[in-house]
């Protein structure tokens, strides 16, 4: 339908030169001074009055309103310091409630939203989604943008997005108006600089007069003085030159200060009254920022993984410069929050990622344009910068990190939600450049996952501004003949949650180390294990003979394969004896009765080899450095952490530690005891543990227990464990339906690998209270501690309490007669998943005649018990 064409911008004159104002217009006028914008304004909004238009004015600049006095509109007042997904939202949604028939609106400038980001590409990504909007609503909409202050990030995307724009000068007291675009209207004199006298805008016909008149307006590409930088770079150049300055004590400490806050708010954290923003201004000198904004793609934050490595870091040269001289040295680079942004504009997502956010198929939507981010196309010249960073690097192996506005903050973790993509970097530059290049492009997509998307709405997120940064790090390690990687790997807590000896002291924390990369030690590997470390006894462990030593070791090891280009697994013994240079005798120890054997076995060249880490944990500072690090750094968040690192050694025991992460360790409150019950019946007992318990100790009612029978499921085939997962999410996600359950199982939850447990994600299992484990898939599954993993960090995040049970440990029983024996509500719960009663057994409370179930779980003593009562009494301690 053919759009109006007898509206007008309020000076009857300028509406002829333009051949009139149609509905969807957005008309931009370029202006030196505000001033020469306001009388353009006043006219447009008189009209509205006399035309009888609802006019609505957004007001969210701090220069003087545009609004004349006393006229009539519908005023919003707007703070783009929110952010940006906050303050295009309340833009959008007021246009959407005042819908079509011409409505008219007035914008304050422009220019003011490049100062509040700081940023022309985010004032261009602004333009480039409001405007077509308006237009879809056939408004019409005035915008001011301030003459020669803005790169072409933001003039190319306004001037080829509006419908109209005019460039405003003046001479004396007379006004001058150059039509720069009218979309799809001409005549003869459009684009000749016209001179607006009274009532009258006739075009300029004399060339002494426009010689005169244009020469006197600045241009940019004839006038040095005019500055082509955005606010962006213009804050740092004058950051550079307070910096100048200082060094040479020329400048007030009040106008240092006032610069090293903007590139806080700029780079690291907005919100002043976050515990993030306080830690940074606490550590982050002026040069520092100017450091971070030297190694920027883009603009915008660089995320909270990445303001988390260079605090921890920050703090350490601060508090414990000997520790901080341990350090390995960073050469990262950071790619702004801003490229996010315009990566969605220029592929058409940004409406869809808006639109689905209170949609009911939400996860659908997300599907689809999880998979229109994979094939993106990157602006040029961001990929001009990624080319810059991989000829720095070299051949070097790189990882492209997620490090998003909301990850690693106080109380978010989003611990392995996002994609972080290892690059081998191996062949020709456009190769490696294409391989960089997909790696941001897998990260983006993340940020539209299934489990991403499920943790946002589990924990009141979804509608956050959440904006994806990268964080890219050379890979630490070295190369040994094809593959390469670091000697040991791993990550820390400064607080131990797992106390399964006596001799454990919580609060001196603890490690989860392994031979390798460190993907070894956040992921959980099901096919393996890894050295759990208390660090106030760093010799203890849990196995008791050598045999045990070396079955609950690490067999596995990833590495770089540099011929295959990739990420790989590979066995610990083909690994290092390929590595003649490795220091063994820290890493691994021998063990002799496995050589004894083969001795007597007449066997030759028998590896013996079992990664312990002793002599890395007793021949060296390290557990004690590793203590010193992660307590310093929670003494000062005030906040116990968590941290991931590698570990090079040099020459002999010398060694260097790369602090690669730093984040809160959202482990509430102190490990405590609680009250034990008085004796139990044998007979009420539906499970009971000697250990391993994670999490906080719990005595309480329970309403629910859902149970899979462990031998019923061991008969199922592969496709069926998969089915059972879903039908088990269904139970644990029941609309309305918070209850205190206890959710048990054989073998692994969250497990890859169906045939050592229940393959649920963690979207399906996140209301349980407490997760139990039971080692009766086989006999050679021992219950998964996945401390420090990211499966562990979920447990932890969502205030779950993990348990394990041992059947045939003398502290541990499954009563499978009496979970089986009580009444099954899983037919009344899921009518349609009747059939899988013999598989999964879900009791309620609620149907056991009077009586309720318990539970007891004590962290500190690794005892906890869930038993059937009508009362519950208490042993005094």
């Amino acid at each position: 339908m053919a759009k109006r064409r007898d509206l007008s911008s309020g000076i009857p004159a300028l509406d002829r030169v333009l051949e009139g104002v149609w509905a969807g217009d957005n008309i931009v006028l370029q202006v030196g001074d505000i001033a020469d914008f306001i009388p353009f304004a006043h006219r447009y909004c008189e009209y509205t009055r006399t035309a009888g238009r609802t006019l609505v004015y957004f007001r969210f600049a701090d220069h003087e309103p545009l609004l004349p006095e006393g006229l009539p509109a519908e005023v919003h007042e707007l703070d783009p310091a929110a952010g940006f997904e906050q303050f295009i939202s309340e833009i959008l949604t007021v246009i959407d409630r005042n819908g079509h028939d011409a409505v008219y609106y007035l914008f304050d400038s422009l220019s003011g939203l490049a100062v509040d980001w700081y940023s022309d590409r985010m004032l261009g990504n602004f333009f480039r989604l409001t405007c077509p909007y308006l237009f879809d609503y056939d408004t019409v909409a005035m915008f001011m943008l301030l003459r020669n202050v803005h790169t072409p990030l933001a003039t190319r995307a306004i001037h080829t997005t509006a419908q109209v724009v005019l460039d405003i000068s003046r001479s004396g007291d007379t006004l001058y108006i150059l039509p720069l675009k009218v979309w799809q209207r001409r005549s003869p004199t459009m684009y000749m600089l016209h001179e607006w006298t009274g009532d009258d805008v006739r075009p300029v016909t004399r060339s002494v007069v426009l010689s005169e008149i244009r020469a006197a307006t600045p241009q940019p590409w004839i006038d040095s003085s005019i500055d082509w930088r955005d606010p962006w770079a213009n804050a740092f150049a004058e950051a550079r030159e307070v910096h100048r300055r200082l060094e040479h004590g020329d400048v007030s400490a009040e106008e240092a200060e006032s610069h090293r806050h903007r590139l806080i708010r700029m780079l690291l954290s907005r919100d002043e009254t976050d515990d993030l923003y306080g830690l940074c201004a606490e550590y982050f000198e002026l040069g520092d920022l100017l450091a971070v904004g030297k190694r920027m793609v883009g603009t915008g934050q660089i995320g909270g993984k990445s303001v988390g490595m260079l605090l921890a870091r920050k703090i350490l040269a601060r508090q414990r410069p000997d520790i901080a001289g341990r350090l390995e040295v960073h050469d990262s680079f950071y790619v702004g929050s801003d490229v996010f942004y315009s990566y969605l504009v220029l592929n058409d997502c940004w409406w869809e990622r808006y639109r689905m956010k209170g949609a009911d198929d939400l996860f659908e939507r997300a599907e689809a344009l999880e998979a229109r981010l994979r094939t993106g196309t990157m602006p040029p010249v961001i990929v001009e910068q990624f080319r810059e960073i991989l000829e720095y690097f070299g051949q070097s192996p790189v990882i492209v990190r997620s490090s998003s506005l909301l990850e690693d903050a106080y109380g978010n973790s989003f611990s392995g939600k996002y994609e972080s993509v290892f690059c081998g970097n191996q062949g020709d530059p456009e190769q490696r450049l294409a391989d960089f290049i997909e790696a941001v492009r897998t990260i983006y997509a993340s940020t539209m996952s299934y489990e991403a998307l499920s943790y946002r709405l589990h924990r009141g997120l979804i509608h956050r501004d959440e904006q994806m940064a990268l964080l890219i790090q050379r890979v630490s390690g070295e190369h040994h003949g094809d593959l390469y990687y670091p000697h040991a790997a791993g990550v820390g807590y400064s607080f131990n949650p797992y106390v399964w000896n006596k001799r454990i002291d919580p609060a001196q924390g603890m490690l989860r180390l392994v031979f390798g990369l460190g993907t070894r030690a956040v992921d959980r590997h099901d096919d393996d294990y890894t050295r759990v470390v208390a660090l106030n006894a760093p010799t203890l462990r849990p196995e008791g003979t050598t045999d045990e030593v070396r079955k609950y070791s690490q067999h596995i090891v990833n590495v770089i394969d540099l011929e295959e280009n990739a990420h790989v697994s590979r066995r610990f013994e083909q690994v290092a004896r390929g590595s003649g240079d490795l220091p063994l005798g820290l890493l691994a120890s021998r063990d002799t009765e496995l050589e004894r054997r083969a001795r007597d076995a007449g066997a030759r060249d028998v590896f013996s080899h079992v990664l312990t880490f002793d002599g890395l944990l007793t021949d060296t500072a390290f557990p004690a450095e590793m203590h010193a690090m992660m307590s310093t750094i929670a003494e000062a968040y005030r906040h116990p952490v968590d941290i991931e690192f590698t570990v090079n050694f040099l020459e002999g025991d010398d060694y260097r530690i790369n602090l690669l992460q730093c984040r809160p360790f959202h482990f509430a409150g102190e490990l405590t005891h609680v009250p034990r019950p008085a004796d139990i019946p044998p007979n009420t007992v539906l499970l009971r543990t000697g250990g391993p318990i994670i999490g906080q100790s719990l005595a309480t009612e329970i309403d629910r227990v859902v149970y899979v029978v462990p031998e019923e499921y061991s008969a199922l085939p592969t496709t069926a464990r998969f089915e059972l997962a879903g039908i088990i999410g269904r139970v644990m996600n029941l609309p309305g339906d918070a209850r205190r359950t206890v959710l048990a199982g054989p073998g692994r939850w969250g497990t890859r690998m169906p045939e050592l447990g229940v393959p649920a994600t963690l979207s399906q299992i996140k209301n349980a209270t407490v997760l139990c484990e039971v080692a009766e898939m086989h006999a050679g599954l021992n219950p998964d501690l996945s401390l420090g993993t990211h499966f562990f960090n979920d447990l932890v995040d969502l205030g779950i309490l993990y348990m394990g049970v041992k059947p045939g440990d003398p502290d541990a029983l499954l009563n499978a007669d009496l979970l089986e024996g009580l009444p099954n509500a899983l037919a009344r719960l899921l009518p349609d998943e009747a059939d899988h009663a013999g598989v999964l057994h879900v009791i309620d409370a609620a149907d056991l005649d009077g009586r309720a179930i318990w539970l007891w779980a004590d962290v500190l003593e690794q005892r906890a018990v869930v038993f059937v009562s009508d009362r519950c009494e208490v042993r005094p301690r």
